[in-house]
């Protein structure tokens, strides 16, 4: 398997199997983000609870976020190599209504609000919908 990819998942503290392994190289293949549906499409023989686990185990240990678009499922993408996937590390995300991916967009921070007193921020969710790049020309 990739040398990179086992570096990848060992620098997260996850031990590398031969599914997390499978799941990391079809998420850096991605320009995406990807729902679980997607991902078990590519994983036919694969028992749907291990994709969700692995899943699971990625964004407990911060190596991907998941996105609520509007579509009704999750998608998953991976987080930047320095991301703590703290407040100041959410970025926008884009939903193209024509091929239906979702991008992040990780050059452009979610604005933090200035909450009443007592009031703690902890997540965000900021979609944008309309035409993506390939899809607008």
């Amino acid at each position: 398997m990739n040398k990179d990819i086992d570096e990848k998942l060992i620098s997260k503290s996850i031990k590398p199997t031969a599914m997390r392994q499978l799941v990391l190289e079809v998420l850096l293949e991605h320009k995406t983000a990807i729902s679980l549906p997607e991902l078990e499409q590519k994983f036919e023989r694969a028992d749907k609870s291990t994709l969700y686990r692995t899943l699971k185990t990625f964004q407990e240990k911060e190596l991907i976020h998941s996105v609520e678009d509007g579509t009704g499922s999750l998608r998953y993408a991976l987080c930047d190599e320095f991301c703590a996937c703290e407040p100041e590390d959410l970025h926008i995300h884009f939903l193209c209504s024509k091929c239906n991916k979702t991008y992040c967009l990780n050059e452009i921070p979610i604005p933090i609000p200035n909450l009443p007193k007592g009031f703690k921020f902890e997540s965000a969710n900021f979609v944008i919908k309309g035409l993506c790049e390939n899809c607008s020309k």
